[in-house]
């Protein structure tokens, strides 16, 4: 990169919005893309049908949500399933169900590994990150990060399937520039097929467990929604 080059926060939102548009085009071999246009919003919430959210820490503090529609989140379930080589009728049929929230619950763990690693890369700064969060919610909830932002800014993307239906994510972090002083060669992006071949292999592990994986899940959903007031 050349010296002087200032990153913005709109920078890093493009950069977020890219490695969701590519996971998600990638593990559901089909076209997900984003609006060019970027809204300003005042504070950031969970939404039915299907939320996610993610608290990033280190080289900047921020907060990642994504909502999804029942209809976006069944078309990504139901085509990353099916390219995986499962038959239509043993797929869920709502979006409530468990294996629904499983699925794009690791998608959004692919998502934030590919934003990360390409943070690291281009900024040369670390952040880490919570385990994603996946809730099936019938009313909003308002989130905040956890944290003193001395100037925060929230935005929201518009996002569309192949079949167009409509999610959305929300980004909220400080106002914040990184400013190049000294040229540097960025390394290699991360492939998103790897990190889907990676998630299918782990999932192929974890199979025989899977009843006792979904129990424990159950119950951590259960007190995060306590928690939340839900």
């Amino acid at each position: 990169m050349k010296k002087n080059t200032v990153i913005t926060t709109e920078d890093i939102l493009l950069k977020l919005c890219k490695s969701v548009s590519t996971v998600l085009s990638t593990a559901s071999h089909s076209s997900v893309s984003y609006s060019a246009m970027v809204q300003k919003i005042q504070k950031t919430s969970l939404k039915p049908d299907i939320g996610c959210f993610v608290l990033f820490d280190g080289g900047f503090s921020g907060l990642v949500v994504i909502n999804f529609s029942s209809a976006a989140a069944m078309e990504l379930y139901q085509r990353y399933m099916l390219s995986m080589g499962f038959d239509k009728d043993e797929l869920a049929i709502l979006h409530t169900s468990d294996e629904v929230s499983d699925v794009l619950g690791e998608l959004m763990n692919q998502i934030v590994g590919a934003f990360t690693s390409q943070i690291s890369k281009e900024l040369m700064i670390s952040i880490s990150q919570n385990q994603p969060k996946m809730l099936s919610i019938s009313k909003q909830v308002v989130l905040s990060v956890d944290t003193n932002l001395e100037r925060p800014q929230a935005r929201r993307v518009s996002f569309a399937t192949e079949s167009n239906n409509i999610f959305y994510l929300e980004f909220a972090m400080d106002k914040t520039e990184f400013i190049q002083i000294e040229e540097f060669e960025a390394h290699e992006d991360v492939d998103p097929d790897v990190l889907i071949a990676l998630a299918a292999s782990q999932a192929e592990r974890e199979e025989t467990g899977s009843l006792t994986r979904k129990d424990v899940e159950k119950e951590d959903h259960d007190d995060l929604l306590n928690s939340l007031g839900i």
